[in-house]
């Protein structure tokens, strides 16, 4: 069966009439003698006459009422796609892509999912029907979470939802098919295979409406069924695979939907999986009905963002797949349960009309254009019934059957691991300055330590890594798309709820943070250290970065108003900027070696070395020269860096905007006993940017936000 590119007119009930006039002639013509055919042949044509007039009248009627329910209302399509960088040929095949998107209608308006700056740069070329999306999640190397892409979806006003891989090229008949499926009275959920081509000559005009030849001809609907026809490669059950579905308050499937990476896998073949699963929804397969179409793409580099175009293939492919596949067993049923692929309805299209086909059980489910109408006893004149069998049955031929049944996908997973060292991830990550931000963490504060995250990404923070102390946290952190490492010398037996300040553990996690920083100096890299329960109002590297080379800038961690900030054992050892100098190594150094023999948390051990038993090296109300090295230590301003106790800021009514009168650049969580205390305190001031059910950071998502990129970035 060869599938028409083309929108279809219903003119089977005036082909069916025509028939009737023929074939009543023909028996005439069998039945009477001539001078009786003669006779009659002046009565039959004015039958016939008659009988095409009314013909007439009544197609035109059809056609008409066809126009008006057409010109009524045209849905309102919006297509989101996660373009990689437009460079190369990748950005010529987008570009390429998105433009015969916009041509199809003026009824679809595309949103781009990407913080990177050429995207948004290609989006500005075009009027307010493209935008670009920079506020979901992405990992750290600019990949971005499925589930935040769908959720953003479902916030945007529009009739039909589409996501579609930012290269398939769509051609008309997308449209039409669209346009069937919106009047339906079911909710649905359209998937569609893409073809994959080696050869497509045609490229499109500068409006985008009109395929041109290289001798700028228009191209016809039969060269481009020639190149479909060539292209039997099919993308089955794959990330290229369009999903769209109307736009209601009905979700997609039960259950949370993981933070799967997307273009990394499974993410279709779960969410196709569920949404069978827990019928809410219509599900069928409009491959047949919707041309789309990809060009090769050998090393699948299509979803590469910049950051992750400086790896290696290696380091680029299986950890994401494997964590995709983890996450498509720990959520849904598709791990436990077999979904029954067979009884998916395909939507073809044979003499002109829609029709579901079910090949496995024989069943064919006619459609009408007042709405998508399913039944089994429909009755066709028997010449009609041959075509449609006739058509039915070259789909059969084909085999094309769709089943993405993860079953077999989701069982004997290698382990979640990334290839990285610390080295390479540093080179990675660092910005322009060569400088890291560092967070370290148990799993008992993954969730403080996600709210961090999330705040470090609205403020468009890209350089931090985090330290893993236990093995639960590193995975944690790898699913959730963090440039993590793991450290192999952090203490064992972390407490959940009792790692708190004072106690033991306490003591030993806060060791590991000092040795963490001085490793990373040692390789060349400036490092802020940050606890996860320091919340950013601002960025404060561009403050951090007026202190020059040989200077240690530390939060105060004094409580009293008034009064010098450097008194003994006020140095915050939970914030500081240290550069890769070598006073500053050869500080830390001592630093370390002072806290491995203490009883104490490092914080002491800090202080004492740094500015001197009893603050003996203490230089004014705010500095401390360590004398062997010549490294000065700096207590940083209160009013922009308070901790817990300063000026009871914690006890505000509202914190945000008192923080915001005194010029707060952060406000550490501490001077308080107990995680959750703390995780209350921070939650309830209105301080926390991680929602724990959905895995993803909280997003202010307004329709009338979606602005033109060159006043986004």
């Amino acid at each position: 069966m060869t599938r028409n590119v083309t929108c279809p007119v219903d003119l089977a009930v005036s082909e069916e009439v025509r028939m009737i006039v023929v074939a009543f002639m023909r028996w005439q013509l069998l039945h009477f003698t001539p001078q009786v055919v003669l006779q009659l042949g002046l009565w039959s044509m004015w039958l016939s006459g008659f009988i095409l007039i009314g013909l007439s009248i009544y197609a035109t009627h059809k056609l008409s009422t066809f126009n008006k329910d057409e010109i009524k209302y045209h849905p309102k399509i919006a297509i989101f796609a996660a373009p990689a960088p437009f460079t190369g040929s990748a950005g010529f095949r987008q570009s390429l892509a998105i433009r015969s998107w916009l041509g199809l209608s003026p009824d679809i308006t595309v949103i781009l999912f990407s913080q990177h700056p050429s995207v948004a740069a290609f989006a500005a070329n075009f009027g307010s029907r493209l935008f670009v999306e920079p506020n979901i999640d992405f990992t750290f190397l600019g990949t971005p979470f499925f589930h935040s892409m769908v959720a953003r979806t479902q916030s945007f006003k529009s009739d039909i939802s589409v996501l579609i891989d930012p290269e398939t090229i769509l051609l008309p008949d997308f449209i039409c098919t669209l346009n069937y499926a919106y009047e339906s009275e079911n909710d649905w959920l359209l998937v569609a295979s893409s073809r994959n081509v080696s050869y497509f000559p045609f490229n499109l005009s500068d409006d985008g409406k009109y395929w041109l030849k290289k001798d700028g001809k228009m191209v016809t609907t039969q060269e481009f069924q020639e190149i479909l026809d060539q292209s039997p490669q099919w993308s089955l059950c794959e990330d290229r695979m369009l999903l769209a579905w109307n736009s209601v308050e009905l979700p997609l499937h039960n259950g949370v939907l993981p933070p799967f990476l997307y273009g990394k896998g499974i993410h279709n073949q779960w969410v196709i999986s569920e949404a069978l699963s827990c019928q809410q929804r219509f599900v069928f397969d409009a491959s047949w009905t919707i041309s789309s179409l990809f060009f090769n793409d050998p090393e699948n580099l299509s979803n590469q963002s910049g950051k992750e175009s400086q790896l290696s293939g290696a380091e680029r492919r299986s950890w994401e797949s494997v964590g995709n596949s983890r996450l498509g067993s720990l959520y849904g049923s598709s791990f436990f349960l077999e979904v029954n692929y067979s009884g998916l309805a395909n939507l073809v299209k044979c003499d002109r009309q829609y029709l579901f086909v079910n090949t496995t059980e024989n069943i064919v489910y006619p459609v009408t254009y007042e709405r998508l109408s399913f039944w089994k006893g429909q009755i066709f004149h028997s010449w009609r019934l041959k075509k449609l069998m006739a058509c039915v049955g070259g789909l059969k031929l084909l085999h094309r059957r769709l089943d993405c049944s993860l079953a077999d996908q989701l069982k004997a997973l290698p382990p979640l691991d990334f290839p990285f060292s610390l080295e390479s991830l540093l080179s990675v990550i660092a910005d322009k300055n060569k400088t890291v931000v560092l967070a370290v963490a148990g799993y008992s504060y993954r969730e403080m330590l996600m709210s961090w995250v999330c705040r470090l990404r609205r403020l468009r923070v890209t350089n931090f890594v985090v330290c893993a102390l236990d093995y639960e946290t590193y995975q944690f952190s790898i699913l959730q798309g963090l440039p993590v490492f793991n450290d192999p010398s952090a203490p064992s037996n972390i407490s959940f709820n009792d790692c708190h300040f004072g106690t033991k553990c306490f003591q030993r996690v806060t060791k590991a943070k000092s040795r963490m920083v001085l490793q990373i100096l040692k390789l060349g890299y400036n490092v802020l250290l940050s606890d996860v329960d320091v919340y950013w109002f601002k960025n404060p590297l561009p403050s951090l970065y007026t202190y020059g080379p040989f200077v240690l800038a530390a939060q105060s961690d004094e409580y009293k108003a008034t009064g010098a900030i450097n008194l003994p054992r006020r140095l915050n050892s939970g914030f500081y900027f240290a550069r890769s100098d070598s006073s500053t190594i050869a500080a830390m150094e001592k630093v370390v070696e002072h806290a491995a023999t203490s009883g104490l948390s490092e914080q002491p051990s800090f202080y004492d070395t740094l500015c001197g038993a009893g603050g003996s090296n203490r230089k004014g109300d705010d500095r401390c020269v360590e004398p062997e090295t010549n490294l000065t230590v700096h207590f940083l301003d209160r009013n922009l860096f308070p901790n817990g106790a300063y000026l009871g800021l914690w006890q505000k009514k509202n914190v945000r905007r008192d923080c915001a009168k005194k010029g707060c650049l952060v406000l550490h969580n501490n001077w308080i006993s107990g995680r959750l205390k703390k995780l209350e305190r921070q939650v309830l001031s209105g301080l926390w940017e991680y929602d724990t059910g959905t895995r993803m950071c909280m997003q202010r998502w307004d329709r009338t936000k979606l602005t033109k990129p060159t006043r986004i970035f």
